[in-house]
């Protein structure tokens, strides 16, 4: 803290400013170079898209191909912190880095495949927690209850927290002698707490815990969106027909919920499948039977410094998740249920209840 004076501040505050001002320069000029090209010199009908689209193409190639090519690249080298000016590639390179990374431990004792089937574990509890309890919590809300906005706001504070001080607050109640979460369960009886932080088992339960609690509102949020959009009159149709709550539930709620849930849950996977935080800050001694795919890379590159090991573990963990999002979408038939079904029924002389009951079932 000593460093951090008002001049190293200024320094920095001036380099950053500088490399904003450079980088809208550069805009600028370009902007103005295709005004020029394809507005007065051609003048093309498309100069406009053209011009608001060449710096978000030019941006995507340098922030996001790029850097994928140069991991790319990097997957085929041995490139270390003893290799780091003068790595080898080559295929040969490539395929040795991805055989060690299934024949041999990526940290010091935990390999591949046991880290993945963790990982698959630690993202089914998480979307089976989410979705169930989000989509319960979104009901609760959808009816017509008192203070529903104090409760709303109750609920979506854990979202609304900054991630990493919520998980840092978390690893605070989570420790065994001065945390208040064993201060509580020892106030129930419990003579012996559980270790959180330090015993393999419970750290990962804690884990899962703290990532429950994150995730829940998200979804919570999102399914009482979807919820909101569902005609009543669909419940009121199939209420006639005499549908109890669970077969309204099951031939209406889920159905026409589906076109949110379905990208809902491809979204949930994803970002728990690449939680990093909850994962790395949580496992507070590093503990091998804790870590997941993404906090076991960044060791293998941050701490053990095997970059280009790493560029090929962060490749093959790319592709799992690609393949898992497209498995898990064709899996869901995902094709959006709209109003047009009613109407197509209704026009074929049903009656209206049971238009909007079949319509609801057809899209189950």
């Amino acid at each position: 803290m000593k460093d951090l004076t008002l001049q190293f501040m200024g320094a920095s505050l001036a380099n950053v400013g500088s490399t904003i001002i450079a980088v809208a320069v550069g805009v600028f000029l370009l902007e103005f170079a295709l005004w020029l090209v394809f507005d007065r010199l051609l003048h093309h009908r498309l100069a406009l898209p053209i011009m608001l689209l060449t710096p978000a193409v030019l941006g995507l190639a340098a922030l996001v191909v790029y850097p994928l090519l140069f991991e790319l690249q990097l997957a085929f080298s041995n490139m270390s912190l003893r290799r780091f000016k003068n790595p080898d590639y080559g295929l040969a390179i490539g395929w040795d880095n991805l055989k060690l990374m299934f024949t041999e431990p990526v940290l010091k004792q935990a390999k591949f495949f046991p880290l993945l089937l963790r990982t698959f574990l630690w993202t089914f509890i998480q979307i089976s927690f989410h979705v169930s309890l989000g989509l319960f919590l979104a009901m609760l809300l959808n009816r017509k209850i008192r203070l529903k906005g104090l409760f709303r706001t109750l609920l979506v504070f854990p979202w609304a927290v900054p991630q990493v001080i919520a998980i840092l607050a978390w690893r605070g109640e989570f420790n065994y002698e001065y945390g208040y979460v064993n201060i509580l369960l020892r106030w129930l009886g419990m003579a012996n707490p559980p270790q959180w932080l330090t015993e393999p088992t419970w750290n990962f339960i804690a884990i899962n815990l703290v990532n429950i609690w994150l995730g829940i509102p998200f979804m919570m949020v999102t399914l009482l969106g979807g919820l909101q959009s569902i005609d009543s009159t669909y419940y009121e149709a199939a209420e006639i027909d005499g549908a109890s709550p669970w077969q309204r539930f099951r031939a209406v709620t889920l159905p026409l919920l589906r076109p949110i849930m379905t990208p809902a849950i491809v979204l949930g996977i994803i970002w728990t499948f690449n939680n990093f935080n909850v994962p790395f800050l949580l496992n507070q001694n590093l503990l091998e039977t804790s870590d997941i795919l993404v906090t076991a890379l960044f060791r293998a590159a941050f701490e053990y410094n095997r970059y280009g090991f790493a560029a090929s573990f962060a490749i093959v963990v790319f592709l799992i998740l690609l393949a898992l999002t497209i498995v898990y979408m064709r899996i869901s038939e995902f094709t959006p249920v709209t109003a047009a079904k009613v109407s197509v029924a209704a026009g074929e002389g049903k009656r209206p209840a049971k238009a909007a009951v079949a319509a609801a079932k057809g899209g189950a």
